[in-house]
């Protein structure tokens, strides 16, 4: 796969490569490769995430499976006293007004038992890495356990657990993704943005 160069390679990091096969594009954002990989003539398309760029324009890529764009991810943090879980809700949702996360996700406050809480924070999975970090840097911190990915999602689906409060968090975009004709129409550049 032979990239272009790039003028500002840094204005990159978080975007994605998608590989084509008879030729690689670059710049595209996590909606506009899940719509590439749903339509039929792209659907076997190959997905880099661009983690670091250099100055000399190198780029550090991970490949990233299809699937991913079609399934959530989460992170779980329990606890065994409702006010405590509720305190803790009510930071996340704080955290998200003063510095909006990466993308836009759910947060749930659901009750297992009388002695069992959770809060469910629940985005696509193509975000898993943005939203830890963003996590880590407003310093969100809870007391109880936590678990975190995929498998955790369709556990927490499955309990059907009784949901005490709602909230729905959106993500502050810095990046227009195209959709439809305009995205299809410029899968031939190899410098999307």
């Amino acid at each position: 796969m032979k990239l272009p160069e790039l003028e500002k390679p840094e204005k990159y990091v978080g975007l994605y490569v998608f590989d084509f096969g008879d030729h690689a594009g670059v710049g595209f954002t996590a909606q506009e490769v899940a719509e590439l990989l749903e339509s039929e003539k792209y659907k076997d398309g190959k997905v880099y995430k661009i983690h670091k760029a250099y100055p000399d324009g190198k780029l550090e890529l991970k490949g990233v499976r299809a699937e991913t764009f079609q399934l959530e991810a989460g992170m779980f943090f329990y606890s065994n006293n409702l006010e405590t879980t509720r305190r803790d809700f009510k930071m996340l949702v704080n955290l998200a007004v003063k510095s909006p996360p990466p993308c836009r996700a759910k947060v749930n406050l659901a009750k297992y038992n009388d002695d069992k809480f959770v809060i469910a924070l629940i985005y696509p999975a193509e975000y898993d890495d943005e939203v830890s970090s963003w996590l880590i840097n407003g310093n969100y911190k809870t007391s109880g356990a936590a678990e975190a990915g995929i498998k955790a999602v369709r556990r927490y689906y499955d309990y059907k657990l009784e949901i005490l409060k709602r909230h729905q968090l959106f993500a502050e975009s810095k990046l227009i993704s195209r959709s439809g004709e305009e995205l299809l129409a410029n899968v031939k550049l190899v410098v999307q943005r």
